[in-house]
């Protein structure tokens, strides 16, 4: 399964559409691992252009800090899952945090 997380200057942005890299981590669901880590710079922020890329870089879940109702119903249509709020900065430790179930969420910090 494959995950992306919105980076700025190596941890997890608090905005998902002002990125500049996205870690995208490969993990083994069963035995809960990494099995592969990358950094890919963002394409840029375009209306609906980002949930169509993820989606064709094999992304199934997307973990942010904060997203907007729209980017998320487009996530949606594009099968891929979102959890936002995200309290974790390091983009693996939040990773591993979600497959344990002990990952920390606030509010969605993104309003529109």
């Amino acid at each position: 399964m494959r995950y992306a997380l919105p980076v700025i200057g190596g941890t997890v942005a608090s905005h998902f559409g002002h990125c500049e890299q996205f870690a995208l981590i490969e993990v083994d669901v069963e035995s809960k691992h990494i099995i592969k880590k990358e950094l890919v710079d963002s394409p840029g922020h375009e209306p609906g252009f980002l949930p169509r890329w993820l989606a064709e870089q094999g992304v199934a879940l997307v973990i942010a800090g904060g997203m907007g109702s729209r980017a998320q119903r487009l996530f949606r249509q594009s099968n891929i899952m979102v959890v936002t709020g995200c309290r974790e900065r390091d983009p693996e430790k939040a990773v591993l945090c979600y497959l344990t179930g002990r990952l920390a969420v606030g509010d969605n910090i993104c309003d529109h």
